[in-house]
């Protein structure tokens, strides 16, 4: 099985893990994991009722958009389900793998600078240094020719 992370990630890794779940009949988790909305769960100083539905809206647009990659690569002929889960990026995609047995991660890669990820840090990276299963990260920026 592998376990897609579709936290901003671009149609590059979908058309990846696609290849892949097609060449060795793979099943295919698309992931999104979104950051925890306190106010949203009851933890944070009380919302406006609209904020709180802007925060549902998000999250239904967010399922579909899962769900529409979903019937994308079923027609394909592949194995394909999706997660919508709430947390911190790097802990989902790791607990997820977990529980699912997942044999292999793939993840893009924005291509942030160092000062970036110092103090931001990176998800991919995070994944790639803790994960027990082996991490395909996909750059999904485009390279910019040096000069000579």
């Amino acid at each position: 099985m592998r376990l897609v992370d579709l936290s901003g990630a671009s149609q590059k890794v979908l058309r990846y893990a696609e290849t892949l779940a097609l060449d060795l009949s793979a099943k295919v988790w698309l992931l999104y994991a979104e950051k925890p909305d306190l106010g949203f769960v009851g933890f944070g100083p009380g919302r406006p009722q609209p904020a709180l539905d802007k925060v549902a809206e998000d999250f239904r647009e967010k399922r579909e958009e899962l769900q529409n990659e979903v019937e994308k690569l079923q027609s394909s002929g592949i194995d394909a389900e999706s997660l919508l889960v709430q947390g911190v990026a790097v802990e989902v995609i790791l607990d997820e793998a977990s529980k699912l047995n997942i044999d292999l991660i793939v993840v893009g890669s924005h291509g942030h600078g160092a000062v970036y990820h110092m103090v931001i840090g990176s998800v991919s990276e995070g994944v790639l240094h803790r994960s027990s299963c082996p991490v395909l990260v996909v750059p999904t920026h485009e390279r910019t020719k040096k000069k000579k």
